[in-house]
């Protein structure tokens, strides 16, 4: 049950990343992105493509034994999260922007998002085919303890980076002014307005800070598990599950919601098969949406 845990966490952790992005937007622009898993799975093809280059070439790659650590990965995260940052403003500004201006109902953005999540999965299918990928093919290297807990070093990679990035993101919400701008929106947009805070400006810092997160969640969880293109768009039901349950625009609840959901699903694997894990995330929603609605810090609307 321990080590069951201690994988919950290190799930989690890439579930509270996503779903902090995925809340970002939701609650600023009232806007439930469904493209959101695609673009993670966008963020981590773009890493695949340098991390593949890398072993190419034959560079930062290091061989300890029968092991192999992919350096690599670590350098890709840059130009990944640039293109993830990019497209996450291009996709606002050419599908997002346009619906905002012609004061159309937050349902029709909805829909609008599910056709940005298939166009970006057809691309990928396009250029990498359905075949699965992993960004390191060699044995992964694990940590065994005398009572018998073991785990992947790749693990501990994933969750420094994860806490490094939600300490990044709460700094930035925090300390900056650009970050207390765009928490007033979130919190009141006419209030924001009166204020003289520049929606659009804040907007692109909003979909520039989720493109990040978006980036460092799909490759994140492609270390964990392999690339695939339909794997964002399966990861989606947890990432909203975990919204739901720390409460719309809440980023701290979204934190929060992802811990609890990575933890519930792998635990769950104790008693249920692994397929059953998405279940396990359906019917936490569920019941969140029946007994408290508004999630663990959200607020109740009036």
């Amino acid at each position: 049950m321990i080590e069951l845990t201690i994988y919950g966490i290190v799930l989690g952790s890439i579930i509270a990343l996503g779903s902090m992005g995925l809340t970002l937007i939701w609650g600023i622009t009232d806007l439930f992105n469904c493209a959101h898993g695609d673009q993670m799975t966008v963020g981590a093809y773009s890493a695949f493509i340098f991390t593949s280059l890398f072993a190419h070439l034959n560079i930062l790659q290091t061989k300890v034994g029968p092991f192999s650590f992919n350096w690599g990965i670590v350098v890709a995260f840059i130009p990944a999260i640039l293109i993830s940052i990019m497209l996450a403003v291009a996709i606002d500004r050419w599908v997002y922007q346009p619906l905002r201006r012609a004061g159309v109902h937050s349902i029709t953005g909805f829909i609008a998002s599910i056709g940005v999540a298939w166009a970006l999965r057809g691309v990928v299918y396009i250029i990498w085919g359905a075949d699965f990928h992993f960004y390191n093919q060699g044995l992964r290297p694990t940590i065994v303890f005398q009572s018998g807990i073991k785990f992947r070093v790749d693990e501990i990679f994933i969750v420094i980076v994860s806490w490094l990035s939600v300490l990044f993101v709460y700094l930035f919400l925090n300390r900056t002014r650009t970050g207390k701008a765009l928490r007033a929106l979130a919190d009141n947009q006419s209030l924001a307005l009166v204020s003289g805070i520049n929606v659009e400006r804040m907007l692109i810092w909003a979909w520039s800070v989720a493109g990040l997160l978006i980036a460092v969640a799909g490759i994140l969880y492609g270390i964990e598990t392999q690339l695939r293109p339909e794997m964002g768009w399966i990861f989606l039901l947890p990432l909203f599950a975990a919204v739901i349950l720390g409460g719309q625009g809440s980023i701290t609840g979204a934190l929060i919601g992802g811990l609890v959901m990575g933890i519930a699903q792998q635990v769950s694997t104790a008693w249920l098969a692994p397929s059953y894990k998405p279940a396990v995330a359906f019917i936490i929603m569920i019941l969140v949406l029946i007994f408290r609605p508004q999630g663990i810090l959200g607020r109740r609307s009036r």
